[in-house]
């Protein structure tokens, strides 16, 4: 009974319902979710589920945390629209003593309410409620994790689970994907979303300053992912926004190597991919160091190529520019110094790919830069950007420049056997092997506000820069 006594005291305890982008911003965003439906539509967007093995942390599905701001599991947001006319409600588990006992206070119907501003329901209550509007004859459209599988041996998660059950019991039910919708939506961030992505990209930053003034020879790849990730922590981050990529040697030419378990070796360039996620947004910075402090000859030539890359992209990347620009001149950049060191026959040379339907060419460069330039960020690493629809780069993008040179030591070892193939192998293995294993990337953050672009994160990334950097040591 005492046991009960104290679980009532607590809970009756205030929820913290703080948040850095306000409760309208969220309404505003649902507002322009409806007037992208149907004149006559229901909307149902599925938040993530309570995780069931071992207690993992929980992570909200990214949907339902632009609209809503929720972050508990089981959640679910309803908006139905009758021509100018929408409602809302929002779906949560109730507050209840023997559960929270074990993983923590919820909001509860109240609670959700005082965050959101919505009406909010019993979660028990969804599924009849979507029923009874499924009897509607409204089509429906649906934000989740949806698979895109059909028939119910292959409904895979939860959401598609649900979505089949329903679609039984109403089969001239209408279901359409809502993805592509949010997708367009979250693609221009605001002045809110801009403030948390800064300061994730900040604490990423920290990040990189931290970890090349501890790195010395005889550590370990899991050494650097400690300092990095505590760092995170230290400063608010709830979490790495990926998993943490810690390549050195020849694991800094596999592009998501994560396994981070090597002993790192003289010599080598360490290529750190990090990113935090800080209040659900994520950074995601590229640096690549020297274990040593100091760059070599070759590793210098790779780097400067890189680099001369990532700052032709950027000179294109101006509100109003098409987004491709910035491909296209890093992309020459990059053939040409491939070309100039001997890795390549020429910048615009090429070499045999087997196809299904016979041999075609691709260029020489990909060879050692597989990869796209960037990619959005925002509540994922790899977030939409507006620039993905429209094709043009403007005020609210938030977005990556990421360049790369990686040298594989068998990079020429599975090409198909083709005369042409055998006379560039011929003619390119000597440097190959001048320059294996060593791969480069860097990777910078950037806004596009009313002022122009803005390059975040300012992490050292001149070889003069990182090289006075990693002299100034740090006890580990």
């Amino acid at each position: 009974m005492k046991r009960l006594a104290l679980l009532a005291i607590l809970l009756s305890l205030p929820i913290k319902l703080e948040s850095q982008i306000a409760a309208r911003e969220y309404a505003q965003r649902r507002e322009a979710l409806a007037a992208r439906l149907p004149t006559s539509a229901v909307f149902v967007a599925f938040g993530a589920r309570e995780p069931e093995h071992d207690y993992v942390e929980f992570y909200q599905n990214p949907g339902m945390l632009y609209l809503t701001g929720v972050r508990e599991p089981n959640a679910a947001f309803v908006l139905v629209r009758d021509g100018a006319m929408t409602s809302s409600a929002l779906f949560v588990e109730p507050r209840d003593p023997s559960t929270e006992v074990w993983s923590g206070a919820r909001l509860g119907l109240a609670g959700a309410t005082q965050l959101t501003g919505l009406p909010a329901r019993d979660a028990g209550q969804f599924r009849a409620f979507v029923d009874s509007l499924a009897a509607s004859g409204k089509p429906f459209f649906v934000l989740g994790a949806i698979s895109g599988q059909r028939g119910d041996s292959l409904a895979r998660t939860p959401d598609d689970q649900f979505i089949a059950a329903l679609k039984r019991a109403h089969p001239q039910l209408a279901v359409t994907n809502a993805a592509r919708i949010a997708q367009e939506l979250r693609g221009r961030k605001t002045a809110a979303e801009m403030a948390l992505l800064r300061r994730s990209i900040e604490i990423t930053v920290q990040a990189h300053r931290e970890a090349m003034q501890h790195i010395r020879p005889g550590m370990h790849e899991y050494e650097i992912e400690a300092i990095v990730e505590s760092v995170f922590r230290r400063n608010g981050a709830e979490r790495p926004s990926f998993a943490t990529i810690i390549g050195s040697g020849p694991n800094s030419t596999t592009l998501h190597y994560n396994a981070n378990d090597r002993l790192v070796q003289a010599g080598e360039t360490i290529v750190m991919d990090i990113g935090s996620s800080y209040q659900g947004y994520a950074a995601d910075v590229t640096r690549t160091v020297p274990l040593t402090g100091t760059y070599s000859p070759d590793q210098k030539a790779i780097y400067q190529i890189v680099r001369d890359a990532q700052a032709a992209a950027e000179r294109q990347a101006k509100p109003g520019a098409p987004a491709q620009l910035m491909s296209d001149s890093a992309e020459a950049v990059l053939a040409a110094g491939l070309a100039r060191l001997g890795l390549i026959e020429s910048a615009t040379a090429t070499y045999d790919v087997a196809a299904r339907d016979g041999i075609r060419t691709a260029p020489q460069y990909e060879l050692f830069y597989m990869h796209g330039l960037g990619h959005g960020i925002g509540l994922e690493v790899h977030d939409p950007d507006q620039f993905y629809f429209t094709g043009t780069l403007a005020e609210g993008s938030a977005f990556t420049i990421e360049p790369g040179i990686y040298v594989r030591a068998d990079a020429l070892d599975y090409l198909a056997d083709t005369p042409r193939n055998r006379a560039m192998i011929a003619k390119l293995k000597p440097m190959v092997a001048k320059y294996a294993n060593i791969g480069v990337r860097i990777e910078d953050d950037y806004l596009v506000t009313d002022k122009g672009l803005e390059w975040v994160s300012r992490a050292p990334r001149e070889i003069s820069e990182i090289e006075a950097l990693m002299k100034r040591r740090l006890t580990p």
